[in-house]
Order: structure tokens, then C-alpha cells, then sequence
């Protein structure tokens, strides 16, 4: 893996560098072959908090992760400990799906029977609702005011001007965001 670590309000010293490569590094053991993709990392600091952001982009799967804490070595920890549980929900899955398929490839390198079997249980996606609504046509500002007077933190639309289905959601620095599809 390549490693491309940046900071802001930081500067990314040696060690920082270092440990930040030889946590994600752990994270090659779950692979049968090392992924040759990058590793974006971003460390963070403002007032107190001390925020790390991680990317990985693969071919099947977007690993990414975040965390903060007023320690930037237990944000790394952190970030790690997310990374790892997705890789093992993931892992899970396309096991699932390849023993109900029949197909002997697996893309991961075999975890212990106990940590498998401990996720098993604890990564069943329950849906609780299904809820279906007429979308109604408009621009994404009208979305924004929508989805503002219903106290949402995300409102799904039908783009006006393209047609095609958008969501507008509100991002934790307070400002919006929009998901449109590729065309």
C-alpha cells in the first residue's frame, strides 16, 4: 500500500508518519494478496479535537473510516479498530455469498472461527421500516428548505431540471450536501 498522509493545523512529523503506517499496515493480513491500492490519510486538528480520516479505495470495496479524540494516537487506534470491523462485516458477506453460490474463491485470507462466528451474529442488518413516498419535483435549494422544516438530517427528491433522483443531506459542519448519479 501506498501512503499519502496529510495534515491540517499539523504538521505530520516522523513518527506520526510511522505509526500511522504501521497500524494500517496490520490491515494487509486480511488480504490473500497486499492491496496495491493508496491510502489517504488525513489528520486533523482544530481546538481541541484531534480527528483522523482514512481512505481506501480497492477494487470491490471503498474502505473509509474516521475518527476523533483529544489523543491523536487513540484516533488512530480508533480508526484502525473501525477498518478492521469493516473488512470483517465484508469479509462476512462475500463469504456468505460465495458459499451460497458455490464458488470456492474467497477473497479474504481465513480469520480465526471464533472472531468470524463472534461478527456472525453482531453484523445481521435487521430492517426495521420500509417507507414509500410520491417525489415530488423541485431544485435543491427548495430540497434544503424541505428537508429543514421536517427536521431531517437528509430528504430525497426528483431533480426539476434533470429528472433524475437526487438527496440533499446536512453534513456535520453544518453546511449541505448533494448526491446526484453519474448520467
Amino acid at each position: 500500500m501506498k501512503y499519502n498522509i496529510r495534515g491540517e493545523n499539523i504538521e505530520v512529523t516522523g513518527a506520526i508518519r510511522e505509526y500511522v503506517e504501521k497500524k494500517i499496515s496490520k490491515l494487509e493480513r486480511y488480504f490473500d494478496t497486499p492491496p496495491t491500492s493508496d491510502v489517504h490519510v488525513n489528520l486533523s486538528v482544530y481546538n481541541d479535537e484531534q480527528k483522523i480520516e482514512v481512505t481506501i479505495p480497492m477494487t470491490n470495496l471503498l474502505l473509509r473510516a474516521e475518527e476523533e479524540h483529544i489523543d491523536m494516537y487513540a484516533a488512530i487506534d480508533l480508526v484502525v479498530d473501525k477498518l478492521e470491523r469493516q473488512i470483517r462485516k465484508y469479509k462476512t458477506k462475500v463469504n456468505r455469498k460465495f458459499r451460497q453460490e458455490g464458488s470456492p474463491k474467497h477473497i479474504f485470507a481465513e480469520l480465526e472461527k471464533e472472531a468470524y462466528d463472534e461478527k456472525l451474529d453482531s453484523d445481521e442488518i435487521d430492517i426495521v421500516r420500509t417507507k414509500r413516498f410520491n417525489l415530488k419535483p423541485m431544485d435543491s435549494e427548495e430540497a434544503v428548505l424541505q428537508m429543514d422544516m421536517l427536521g431531517h438530517a437528509f430528504y430525497v427528491f426528483t431533480n426539476a431540471l434533470s429528472g433524475d433522483t437526487n438527496v440533499v443531506y446536512r453534513r456535520k459542519d453544518g453546511r449541505y450536501g448533494l448526491i446526484e448519479p453519474n448520467s
